[in-house]
């Protein structure tokens, strides 16, 4: 599983960040590991220097193979949330994507 780490202008994309991102992504996503070919992370500043709550987004989109991308969002007052959030939100679709397919098999 590949992941990408992208971040806007807002925030400095440091190798630091980086890590800690795919670190935490790759624990949270290792259930899915061997169904995953990519995942895709974009970080951003809503308000930039300006500040104020709940202004860091992160938008994590995962490429189950053989599958439609599924992607989610989460805004909240630091990135190590809105990371926290957005891969939440993502897991829970990927276990519905992946339940709905092991029910059609009937295992």
């Amino acid at each position: 599983m590949l992941f990408q780490v992208n971040t806007d202008s807002s925030i400095e994309g440091h190798e630091s960040l980086t890590d800690h991102v795919e670190t935490t992504l790759r624990e949270r996503f290792s259930r899915y590991s061997d169904r995953l070919t990519r995942v895709e992370v974009h970080l951003g500043d809503l308000n930039g220097d300006r500040g104020g709550a709940n202004d860091k987004r992160c938008m994590i989109e995962a490429r189950p193979t053989g599958l439609a991308p599924v992607a989610a969002s989460h805004e909240a007052a630091t990135v190590e949330q809105a990371v926290g959030g957005a891969a939440a939100k993502v897991i829970s679709a990927l276990e519905r994507t992946f339940g709905k397919l092991t029910s059609r098999k009937g295992h």
